[in-house]
Order: C-alpha cells, then structure tokens, then sequence
C-alpha cells in the first residue's frame, strides 16, 4: 500500500566461569533451536552406567548401550558432574561439565575407537571439564551462544539485539525500527527486521502486532542467550530471518543475592553529530542545519537485584530479579518541528522462576516476566535562529508498552529413552497512548513533510505549529499470545526420534487510531518537481491552479483504523536422529505449519491450512573420530505467517484519504492559505484515497488471492570445524538463501478493471488493495449483483510484475581461542551478499513498516529497476571479542564491529517525463528522467565500533564485589547508516540515521 501513512587448553581444574566462557564460542549445535535444555552425550564400556547431577537437584542416569554410546537428553542448562560406574562403583568423574542451550556437550570414558569389552582402568579417576573437546559433533545447524558470565564482561548495549549482533551474518537494523523496549532490532542473512522469533525459556515472546521485537529478560537474569543463524530442526519455525532464545536463570541449593548500579553520566557522553540539508541535489536549503544534535544528550541509571537459593533442598528452587532503568535527555528536533523536548524514559523489568524436582524423572518449571517501556516529556520551542530554546508549550504524549508473560513447563523422563516434554504460556502487553490533546482545536501540520511548503511564502523555513499530535489511539489498545507445545522423544537403538506439536494463538485487540484535531485532519504539504504533471493516478496537475505554478499543494490528510483481530498457528512435526556410524550422524525432519488470520468480525481472510512441508535435513560427520574436525551440512525450508497488524488497513474499515488544493499563502501556525481545490476523479474538494479506502468493511473472502500461499525460505548450510592445536579452533561456513515467495498487497486496480471486465465481473465491489504473491498469477473473488462472487484470474503478464526475488550467500570464517583460564577470544569475518527485489515484510530505504503491504508490487511502475542491492546488504562484516583476565583482580574485554556501508537508492518521479502514474511521491526508481536501479547510488561509509571494557574485584572482598567500567565506541565514530532516497532538492542524501556516539558507563557490582 501507499507508504504515506504517518508511522581447551591447560590442564587445570576450571571454575565455573571457565567453563560458562567455554561452552559459549561454539560455532554450531544439536538443532534443539528455542529450547531451554542440552545434551550430554559421549562413549564408555557397554553395560555401564552414567549419571549427570547439577547444582539445582536434577539426576540423571542412563546405560551405556551395546555399541558403547549413552545420550543424555533434555538436561537443563547449566554446569553438570558427570560420573561413570561399574557394578555399582565410581570409576570415573568429569567436574563442571557445562551444557550449552539447544546443543551437545561430549563426555567419553574410554578411547573412542575401542571396542566393546576392552575396558580400561579408571578407577578413582577424576577429570577437569577443560579436557573436553571443545567441537560439537552432534549439531547441524548454525548458533551462538552468549552465556552470563560472558555478558557481565563484554561492553554490550543492554537488549537482546545487540547481543545477537555479535553472531556472524547478523547486522542492524534500520533505525526506523525499534522493538517494544525502543532498541533497533536486526537482520538475520538478508531477511526483514519483522522475520526474526523472539523466545523466553522456550516460549515464543515475538510482538503479535508486527513482529517487531520482542519481551526480553532483565539483562542480569540471562543464564544464557543463542541466537540461530539457520538449520536449525523440524520443531520449530515461524522464522525466516534468525532466532533470538533468551534462557533465564533457576536456583540452586546454594542462596544467593546480589545487586548491582550501573550510571552512564551525560558528562561522559559524546556530542551528536548536527544534521545538514545535503547538496546531492542543489536547493535552497543545501548546507544549512536541519537539525541541531549537538544538545541531544542526558543520563542513564540502572539498579538491579536478585535473590536465588532452595526452599526445599533437591526439590524446590527459586530465583527472582528485578531491574529499574531510567534515562532523562533532550531531543531537538529538526527546523521542521522546531521544537524541543525533555524527555523522560522508565523501563522496569522483572523475572521469577520456579523449579520443581517433583522426582529425579519429572520436572515442573514456572517462569513469570515482564517488560515496560514508559516515555513522558514536556515541549519547548526552539529557536533555529538563536539555536536556543524558548517557552514551555505543551506536555509531550505519554506512552507505555507494558509486557507480562508466564510459561509452565512439564518434563518427564518416562524411562531412560522415552522423554516427555508440555508447554503452555501466555503473553499481554497493554499498549497505552494518552489521548489528552490541548492543543487539538489547531490543525497540525505534517512535520515531516513541511520542507516542502512554498518557500516564497514561509520566509525560506519550514512553519509549523504547536499542535504535534497527528493521530491519537485507543488506550486500551492490548495484544495478546498463548503458545503451547507438546514433544514427545524416544530413543530407539541408533536413532533418536522426536515428535510433536506447536501452537500459538496471537490477537491484536482495541487497535484503533483516529486523527487527533478536531477538524479531523491534518495538512500535508507536498511538492510535484513536475507542476504540469498530474499529482497521482487520478489526480490534476497543480500548475492549472491558483498558487500552484511552482508545483506546489497541500492536502487534507486523514488516515483511521479501528479492528480486534486474531491469527491461529498450529504446526505438527517428526524428526530422526540417526547415529548411523560413530562417525556419522544424520538427521531427518518434516514439520507441517498452518496459519489463519481472522478480521475484526471473526471471519479468516486467510486460510493457509493445507500442508505447508518442511523438510529439514542434516548431517554431521566426526571425520577423525576424536571431535577435533566436524564437517556439517543442512537444507531446509521455513514457512513465517503474517502477523495481527495486516488486518487494519487490508481487511478491516481502514479510512486513508487525502483532499487537494493550492495555495497563496501560510499564516503563522503553518496553515494554507487561499486555497483552491484540485480536480480529481472524485471531483474537486472531495475526498480522495489512492487505495479506495474510504472506510468500508471489506467482506473477507474478497480480501486476498484464493491461491494465496505463504511466504517461505529455503535454506542451505555447509560448513567444517576444526581444532588447529590446544589453543585454536577454526571454522567456514557457507550458507544460500532464497526466498520463494513473498505475500505483499497489489492495488492497480486499472488491471483488475480491465480483466474483471473481460471475463464479465461485476466491478462495483472492486476494493482498492489485494493481498496476493507477487510474481505469480492470481485468482480473486469479486462480489456480484447475486449475492455470490466471480472468480477473476489475473496472470502474472497482466500484471507486470517481475518474478519475487531475495537471494542471500555468505561465507562465514572465524578464529577463536578457548578460554584457558587468562584469555578467550573469537573472530568472525562474514563476506556476504543480498540482493533482489523486495526486502520482506517491510521497507527499509523508506522507513515502511506496513507489514506484508509495502508501496512495492503496488504497481507495476513501482517495480521497475528494483531488483538490485537490498538494504540490509553489508557485503564485509568483521567481529571481534573476548576476555583476558589479567589476574584473579583485574580482567579486560573489548569488542570491535566493523562493516561495509549498506547500499542507497535514488527514488523520484516515474520515466524520462517524470510523471506519477501511481502514487502521490518520490516512489520510482527513476532519479531525473533516469532509471535508478535499486542499491545503486552508492554506500554508506564503512563503520568502526570499538568498545572496551575493565572490571576490577578486588580480593580483600573475597572477589565478590566488582567495580566496572566500559566505554562504548572508543573512537566516537559518527557516520551516517541511512541516507534518504528521495530525489528532491536539498532532501536527496540527507543522514536520516547516525551511529551512536561515544558514552562511558560506570558500574558496581556485589554477589553474593
């Protein structure tokens, strides 16, 4: 739709926090994607037994089977001892075995290669975890792991995408994304922001609305964090980009507490980068400020506590945290608000869990959490001239998002092979907009696109008002999810067998936005380069009019939505582990996923129930037999369904309009002045809408393609591992991705008159916008005079339309260097490349976040030159991290990300005449009178993020009180990451988003 909505080393016994700093730099894992639990798996003498106990009271023992292997499934995370016995006797021990979530952690007795019945002496013996071999050979698929010891040193923002940033392939995300807590999300090998799945001690916590985002933990109450990169097993979906799995923290039989302050001082902050009107296309306005950043700074204060221990020793543990995080700063916005606002944001956060060992073979786990993000703030002017701010003018509109989720999980080791696992959870978030509004009796004008009034008449600077408030929405405005899961694993000779089923229910409930002013709308400037060229499809040229030679107009903007709707996912799956060889291990899966969106009456507009396969297959081949070298592969396809949000405007009363006049003149508040209506093919003065929405319910079975079908991904994955010595590993992977079909709306409706009249449709019901799969033929339903429908079938010829096209590769290689007690360390470097047509779900280059209903595929004009570069295209990535710990004091860490500019476009009006055939704007790949292809006016400049870290526990507090400090891009490099395509004057090029400049933060630290 139109997108002018408004919108392994030394042998000596390790701590635990060796191990933790072990575990946590695989490269790849068992693909047990979004789980909360791991593997301990290895080999000893047939008939023995082998026992894994943890800190927090679970037991598990099994018999070492004819072949010489045993497999500990389903064990929760954390730091194991692993014992061998024989007749009853201990004969060996491995201490502070650490299991990484989701993966395998290999604990052999004996020599690999010998046989069965030639045991050896082990009597008494115990072993060090350090001797472990530090190669998964049991995982498939593509992960890293970030264990807590690890992020209470690295010099990470605090949110679970930074984070996930640190994995290969991973970047960041357009600014014009943010979750539910305000922090930018990422990009997962080339996908949309939206396709990624959030996850909390199993659970799926992705937003319902759009996707983006998703509930996260108190930073200190993160056990551990994986983030999958790909391949991962038939258990689950619901992803095309990336999976972020937050694991919390569980008691043990030892209390604990701790607490911890951590302030980042607005002192130590470094001075934003001033905005400049670009020179990329000469204006008047070419050189001068747009916005003033330089006072854009202020403070952040986090406090945070925990407490965790048994209430009942062995059987019944607690942990629970808390976390308070406030940050006060000041915003300035550009010369076209000329305003400024002090601002205040609270995001309190709180985590519990509670594990039941009912006995050693059933497990209860309840977990509860909960997220807030709170913004207040008072407006001021602000003076562009004097660049000093003015009088108080109104208070800034209050919002808050508030998450709370819960989860219970069952567990039941039913035997040693047969394994029981039951999930349900649910989440709410209430979303809060204040709809006070004093100021609503003065119509506002359109911020955003006030550079583009007459500059003959406002003084050669944007005018606006002190009424900001555009929209206003509904404060009881909710979303909810329910998520439940039942698997089921039986372990049958050489293979493995899981099964199960995996279903959500999301809603979108009270979601309404109505135009704040009294009047009911608000005014919209706009410029047409071209004043004897129409406006838009539909709409006159503004030179026929008074006021209008220079090209100039204002509209009567109002755009309205109001729906409670649902969407249903249910998926079933089987999957074979097979040890085929002791070398060699294959796995084997099919999911079924089926997704239906329901409007705001109940009904489903889409219906994708029929099977959607997805096979998943792996391999993984110890080549030496010893896990010093791991060859790996994985193909697979993902199915993603569309989220709550796509019913507002494409299956609900959605009310998009806009009326046109010319004008001579701008009186103080920013209103047109003298106006003289437009013509369009509503006639003059009279409302018009580039997508038919005028506010009708759709009927549901009109709404999309009869043969809609979801988006889906392929996926290929090979890749080795490889121990270089004691103090080594090394690693590549390859990875391809293609995208095979894509689901956005379509709203030429010149196409659909034109076919519709051919094969004798009635076309008086003819909505403005279809959801369909682009690059494909399509049937739709059109209501006739009867009360029935006529099927109008459109190929992909008439369209226009090219075929969908994402294509992603990449070669991952890193270095890393296990923890030996003083230094850890790893290094990725990521050649990659992502290009196409469309992005996914939403729109980068422009900032559109109209899920699955983007301005692309609107119109054939729209798509022409767009297959190229694609925004989240950074073709070198190069990351680096880790630890040294000085002495049992001091220890340093540091990060440093580096990466290629992504790519920019050049967007403006349509063909060698610059025309509007379709919509109202800079939307065609076309920059004056030349074809534009997408990604191809340049990059943006590489960027340089180095953050260091140092921390000092000083003995005489018996190591238990920490002082810190980190410094967050050393270097205070400030470039810009996104410039804006719209060919206009002094707009072209303009910085619309800048990396974050340098802060130190102070921190102190007491465990307990």
């Amino acid at each position: 739709m139109s997108s002018r909505s408004i919108r392994q080393a030394s042998v000596l016994r390790r701590s635990s926090l060796a191990i933790a700093l072990a575990v946590g730099l695989g490269g790849s894992g068992l693909a047990v994607a979004q789980s909360t639990v791991g593997t301990i798996f290895g080999s000893a003498t047939p008939g023995q037994t082998v026992t894994a106990t943890n800190a927090s009271g679970v037991t598990r023992t099994v018999t070492v089977d004819q072949s010489g292997r045993y497999t500990i499934s389903s064990l929760p995370v954390g730091t194991y001892t692993v014992s061998v016995s024989s007749d009853g006797a201990t004969v060996s021990t491995r201490d502070n075995v650490g299991i990484r979530v989701g993966s395998g952690t290999e604990v052999s007795f004996n020599n690999p290669a010998a046989v069965a019945g030639e045991t050896q002496d082990l009597s008494g013996v115990t072993v060090s975890a350090n001797t472990l071999p530090s190669i998964d050979v049991s995982g498939v698929d593509s992960r890293t792991v970030i264990t807590a010891q690890q992020l209470q040193k690295l010099p990470l923002a605090r949110s679970a995408d930074a984070i996930a940033q640190l994995a290969p392939g991973v970047v960041q995300g357009s600014s014009d994304f943010v979750g539910q807590n305000g922090q930018r999300l990422s990009s997962f090998g080339g996908a949309g922001v939206s396709e990624n799945a959030y996850y909390i001690n199993g659970m799926n916590v992705t937003d319902p609305l759009n996707g983006l985002g998703g509930i996260e933990l108190p930073y200190g109450s993160i056990e551990q964090q994986e983030v999958l990169t790909g391949g991962y097993g038939a258990a689950y979906g619901r992803s095309d980009g990336g999976v972020i799995n937050q694991i919390g923290k569980r008691g043990t039989n030892e209390w604990h507490f701790g607490a911890q302050i951590l302030y980042t001082p607005k002192w130590a902050r470094g001075t934003p980068s001033n905005t400049y009107y670009p020179s990329a296309y000469p204006g008047e306005q070419s050189g001068t400020i747009y916005q003033n950043r330089s006072a854009n700074k202020g403070w952040e204060a986090v406090e945070s506590a925990y407490v965790g221990g048994p209430l009942i020793k062995d059987k019944l543990f607690v942990f629970a945290s808390v976390e308070a995080d406030r940050t006060e700063d000041t915003n300035t916005g550009s010369v076209e608000t000329s305003q400024q606002t002090k601002r205040t944001f609270k995001d309190p956060k709180w985590y519990a869990k509670l594990d039941w060992n009912i006995t050693d073979n059933h497990i209860l786990e309840l977990t509860g959490a909960s997220t807030k993000h709170e913004f207040s703030g008072d407006n001021y002017e602000y003076d562009y001239d004097t660049f000093k701010r003015g009088d108080f003018t109104t208070k800034a509109v209050d919002t808050k998002s508030s998450s709370n989720m819960w989860i219970a999980k069952y567990t039941g080791y039913i035997t040693d092979d047969f394994t029981v696992s039951a999930q349900y959870g649910k989440q709410v978030t209430d979303i809060y907009q204040d709809p006070a509004n004093p100021n609503s009796a003065i119509i506002p004008v359109i911020a955003s696109n006030a550079s583009k009034q007459n500059p003959a008449l406002n003084g050669g600077r944007p005018i606006t008002n002190v009424n900001k408030v555009i929209q206003i929405k509904d404060p009881s405005h909710q979303t909810r999810g329910a998520n439940y899961r039942i698997d089921l694993t039986y372990k049958l000779g050489d293979h493995t067998l899981t099964a199960g089923i995996d279903n959500q229910r999301t809603q979108d409930l009270n979601d309404s936005t109505l135009m704040a002013p009294d009047a009911g709308y608000a005014w919209n400037y706009g410029l047409n380069t071209n004043p004897n060229g129409s406006i838009a499809n539909g709409v006159d040229a503004p030179a026929n009019y008074a006021g209008g030679e220079g090209g100039y107009y204002v509209t009567k903007y109002t755009q309205e939505t109001n729906a409670s709707v649902r969407v249903e996912q249910r998926a079933q799956y089987i999957e074979d582990s097979w040890q085929v060889s002791d070398r060699w291990l294959v796995k084997i899966g099919l999911r079924n996923d089926q997704f239906t969106n329901y409007n705001p009456d109940g009904d489903a507009f889409i219906t994708q129930t029929r099977p959607q396969w997805a096979p998943r297959l792996g391999f993984s081949w110890d080549v030496f037999g010893d896990s010093s070298f791991k060859v790996y592969g994985n193909a697979g396809r993902y199915y993603l369904a569309l989220p709550t949000s796509v019913a507002l405007r494409g299956a609900s009363g959605s009310l998009f309009t806009q009326t046109y006049y010319t004008y001579t003149d701008i009186d103080s508040n920013g209103q047109p002045k003298n106006l003289t209506p437009i013509n369009t093919v509503n006639g003059a003065g009279v409302p018009y809408s580039a997508n038919r929405e005028f506010g009708q319910a759709p009927d549901p079975k009109t709404v999309t393609a009869k043969n809609l079908k979801a988006q889906s991904q392929d996926e290929y994955i090979l890749g080795f591992d490889k121990v270089l010595n004691d103090k080594l590993n090394f690693g590549m992977k390859a990875t391809y991705r293609k995208l095979n079909r894509a689901i956005d709306d379509v709203c030429d409706t010149d196409v659909f008159e034109a076919q519709g009249e051919a094969q004798g449709a009635d076309l008086t019901g003819l909505r403005g916008c279809y959801f369909f799969n682009p690059g494909s033929a399509a049937t739709f339903n059109l209501p006739n005079s009867a009360g029935g429908y006529q099927e109008v079938k459109i190929t992909n010829e008439d369209f226009g339309f090219p075929h969908v096209k994402r294509k992603y590769y990449a070669l991952d290689t890193y270095l890393e260097h296990p923890f030996d007690g003083t230094f850890w360390g790893k290094i990725t470097y990521t050649f990659s490349k992502s290009y196409g047509n469309t992005e996914g779900q939403v729109k980068s280059d422009i900032g559109q976040d109209d899920i699955a209903a983007t301005q692309d595929w609107d119109y054939p004009v729209l798509m022409e030159y767009a297959s190229g570069r694609l925004p989240n295209d950074h073709r070198h990535q190069i990351k680096a991290y880790g630890t040294w710990q000085v002495n049992p004091e001091w220890s340093l860490s540091g990060i440093l990300q580096m990466a290629s500019g992504a790519p920019n476009s050049c967007q403006g009006l349509y063909g060698p005449d610059q025309t509007k055939p379709a919509y109202d704007g800079n939307y065609y790949h076309w920059c004056g009178g030349v074809p534009a292809p997408a990604g191809s006016a340049g990059t943006t400049d590489w960027t340089h993020i180095l953050s260091l870290n140092a921390e000092y526990r000083p003995s005489f507090a018996d190591h238990k009180l920490a002082f810190n400090v980190n410094v967050y891009n050393v270097l205070n490099e400030q470039k810009g990451t996104r410039l804006n395509p719209d060919f206009s004057p002094s707009e072209y090029k303009r910085i619309e988003s800048w990396e974050t400049p340098r802060y130190v933060r102070f921190g102190i630290t007491y465990d307990f």
